[in-house]
């Protein structure tokens, strides 16, 4: 698609809104639906204690991976295409899991799952920018809304469809969603055909108007290209990716460990995983308040540190009395879920262009989720170091305190075209070295 969408109603962009929120549904299910499952899986593939670990890794590892890596695809592909490439790579990783026979097999089909969710993770935001620049934060609301939706249904479908049927009909299913995907996209491209060829006969005839009035000036102006992001120097991509590793460290430490604590500390296991179930379902209401409040706010950091209080009663009530009150802890830690709402909405809040959007939105999510990734690890291994939970939770603390340094980093409005590299100017005509003497 062109940019001549976002000129366009509604009614003319409805295939690509729901293709942007079918994408967000299809990103986690196939991660959320395994957990409910593992105990049959480790009868018949031969799961164990390190394979385990593994598998509750390769999640954040690979979203890490494909987070860098995607800004280059985006460029040299296009985002259109690296949504198909995404897709592809979760529809056929999840069918051929589905039908694994070992462990091993198992975990690379997984792999292959989570780079394809890596590409859709950064891919989002900026379809958002490019497609709907006049309604970022009602889009964004949507999709991070049906994110959560896809995270908490499949593991509470996962075992009753397997005793229906099978573990294998359980995980494969979910391919269908991913199938789904595509379906707006291509009606989309199909109803823009026509219009994208009208408006690129209008732009040659703009720019030969343009031409004939403004002679070679305008000409020169046409041919410079485009200045050359480097997030690596923009203090909005680092903030936003050390804000985005704060928060994901947490929630996937809550996503590993609240259940195996809760029922370490007394609580029966059942209402343990329940607990857990609640706290991502937790996620959705605030998913949807997020995007469509905090862009009215002149300064967010309110937004963020009232979320990030949410997150520390939480943690500081479940250390201290976690069987007094649990409900009440896992309420506030899960409303502390804002946060990811607020760093998936800040992305296109801080870039200008949809090639800042991507730029920005691999390298926050690459970064953010490799330092998400070792969290849950360090929780358990500090636990075993030390024989208490103190240690772990004052880790928890610490994940907070990033995340409130990336807030302050990106609470100014400023943006990562801001430390953009100019490319070198075309030299003058009259000073241009003529190859042909």
């Amino acid at each position: 698609m062109t940019n001549f969408l976002e000129k366009r109603p509604w009614a003319g962009r409805i295939g690509a809104l729901l293709g942007i929120l079918v994408m967000a549904l299809s990103l986690r299910t196939a991660v959320s639906v395994v957990p409910p499952l593992l105990g049959e899986l480790t009868g018949e593939l031969g799961f164990d204690a390190g394979t385990t670990g593994l598998l509750a890794m390769l999640p954040p590892l690979l979203f890490a991976v494909f987070g860098l890596l995607t800004p280059v695809l985006i460029r040299r592909f296009g985002l259109e295409k690296a949504l198909v490439a995404a897709v592809v790579l979760a529809v056929a990783g999840q069918l051929a899991r589905a039908a694994s026979g070992e462990v091993w097999a198992f975990l690379g089909l997984t792999a292959v799952i989570m780079a394809g969710y890596g590409i859709g993770n950064v891919v989002l935001p900026p379809l958002v920018k490019k497609c709907f620049p006049d309604r970022v934060g009602v889009v964004t609301a949507g999709y991070v809304t049906l994110l959560s939706v896809g995270t908490a249904i499949s593991p509470q479908l996962a075992v009753p469809v397997a005793g229906a049927t099978s573990w294998r009909v359980s995980i494969g299913m979910w391919a269908s969603v991913s199938v789904l995907v595509l379906l707006p996209w291509i009606l989309q491209f199909v109803r823009d055909r026509r219009a994208r060829n009208d408006l690129a006969l209008a732009d040659q005839a703009a720019a030969a108007r343009a031409t004939a009035a403004g002679g070679a000036s305008a000409a020169k102006a046409a041919s410079i290209p485009e200045a050359r992001l480097r997030p690596w120097r923009s203090p909005v991509a680092w903030g936003l990716a050390i804000f985005l590793a704060g928060n994901s460290a947490q929630t996937y430490v809550y996503f590993t460990w609240l259940p195996p604590y809760l029922s370490g500390q007394g609580v029966d296991a059942a209402t343990a995983g329940s607990a857990l179930a609640y706290f991502a379902i937790l996620g959705l209401p605030v998913s949807l308040l997020v995007p469509l409040w905090v862009p009215r706010m002149k300064n967010p950091m309110v937004a963020i540190c009232l979320f990030a209080a949410c997150w520390a009663t939480g943690h500081l009530g479940l250390y201290l009395s976690p069987l007094d009150g649990t409900w009440l802890w896992v309420t506030f830690a899960g409303l502390g879920q804002g946060t990811f709402a607020t760093a998936l909405l800040m992305v296109n809040l801080r870039s200008r262009t949809t090639h800042g959007s991507s730029v920005l939105s691999g390298f926050s999510q690459g970064l953010g989720y490799a330092g998400a990734g070792i969290a849950p690890l360090f929780f358990g291994t500090i636990h075993d170091a030390t024989g208490t939970w103190t240690a772990s939770f004052a880790m928890l603390g610490v994940c907070l305190a990033v995340m409130l340094t990336g807030g302050v980093m990106i609470n100014a409005k400023r943006y990562i075209e801001d430390s953009a590299v100019a490319p070198l100017p075309l030299p003058p005509a009259e000073h241009a070295v003529d190859l042909k003497n």
